[in-house]
């Protein structure tokens, strides 16, 4: 089901846009003729994917400095889009990082600002464009969660219980919302070629180690920029790894030789 007939000229945010799966998700967007926001932290680097947005879609896009763990930059950046750009009508909450590491050795720090980032003011920023939504009845939430959320391996305790509160905060928000007019999705990729990896895991090992199992960015952006403005529950890559997390359901001992074994590559 779509309730909207296309992106043109519909206001899509992406936060974590700067970089990345965020990056492209904002390239595939413009090239459907939306109107892109581009949300991070790195002001250097949101400028020129306006630029490219503009260039791809022929239409003006913007762009804000964004550090979504600060609960009044978060105000002061809702408050710039309310006024520069517009009603939102498709938000998508890519901004995150995880560090992986065992837990006997992680620094509580480092834990807090990833709930922070990737959990609390996800939630803070949500909230205020999800009631302008629901004051116009219509809008989609797209929330980049991780297969993490749904199978966790080791050294991602900490990645993987913010990733896992993400999918819970998703799968509730799309029941409150979907009477208000308003579609949830849950985006659930396994590792991804972007440097994410560079902060995760600065040896580089992992993400090599993984193969024919690492996620294009582009083509998982394409496929998340065509989930906009329908009712899609979930988008769940690699299918392998997708599989994988259905047996950890249902044969628990099975799911935990995989995230143990084959899908432990770090």
């Amino acid at each position: 089901m779509r309730f909207l007939q296309d992106l043109n000229d519909k206001v899509v945010v992406v936060t974590g846009g700067s970089a990345g799966l965020g990056e492209k998700i904002c390239y595939e967007a413009a090239r459907q003729g939306a109107i892109v926001v581009v949300c991070a932290r790195r002001i250097n680097l949101i400028g020129k994917v306006k630029e490219q947005c503009e260039a791809l879609s022929g239409k003006e896009a913007h762009s804000f400095q964004l550090d979504i763990a600060d609960p009044e930059n978060v105000e002061h950046v809702i408050e710039r889009i309310n006024n520069e750009v517009g009603t939102v009508d498709v938000l998508v909450n890519n901004a995150g990082f995880g560090v992986f590491d065992d837990f006997l050795d992680a620094d509580m720090a480092v834990a807090r600002n990833m709930f922070n980032v990737n959990v609390l003011g996800m939630m803070v920023f949500t909230q205020k464009i999800a009631i302008q939504m629901a004051e116009h009845g219509q809008g989609h939430i797209i929330n980049v969660a991780s297969m993490a959320a749904k199978m966790a391996t080791p050294k991602t305790s900490i990645y993987s219980a913010t990733k896992f509160a993400v999918l819970g905060f998703s799968n509730a928000l799309r029941l409150e919302l979907k009477p208000l007019g308003i579609a949830v999705t849950t985006v659930n990729p396994g590792p991804i070629a972007t440097n994410f990896f560079d902060q995760a895991d600065p040896t580089g090992d992992y993400l090599e180690s993984l193969g024919f199992i690492v996620l294009e960015p582009e083509k998982l952006a394409r496929e998340i920029v065509q989930a906009m403005g329908t009712t899609k529950r979930e988008i769940n890559r690699p299918r392998i790894m997708e599989g994988a997390a259905r047996f950890y359901t249902l044969l628990p001992h099975l799911g935990d030789f995989l995230a143990g074994g084959i899908f432990n590559k770090k």
